[in-house]
């Protein structure tokens, strides 16, 4: 049997469950056996991003013993744009001074 964690995150709380699959499972079998689309129907199988401790992987793919399944929740904000932002911020402070 292979043990992996499965792993869901939200701004309030951390779900940490651990799991035994038979050897071949899949990412989707382990989230489905987790139990953590009960406790959140908000997730949607179909759509979600996944991962493997921190590597982006698909729904099917194989499962080895010790893995950990992230389950990552939409961006509230592009990185990209809060930098920018904070650096308006600061330039904005700047002038000030």
């Amino acid at each position: 049997m292979l043990r992996v964690e499965v792993v869901y995150a939200t701004e309030k709380e951390q779900q940490i469950i651990d799991v035994k699959l038979p050897y071949g499972s899949t990412i989707s079998k382990a989230i489905k056996a987790s139990g953590v689309l009960n406790n959140y129907p908000e997730l949607d199988l179909k759509t979600m991003q996944v991962g493997v401790f921190s590597q982006r992987k698909k729904l099917d793919d194989e499962l080895v013993n010790g893995d950990r399944v992230e389950i990552y929740r939409p961006l509230v904000i592009d990185p990209k744009t809060k930098r920018r932002e904070k650096a308006d911020r600061q330039k904005e402070r700047k002038q000030f001074l």
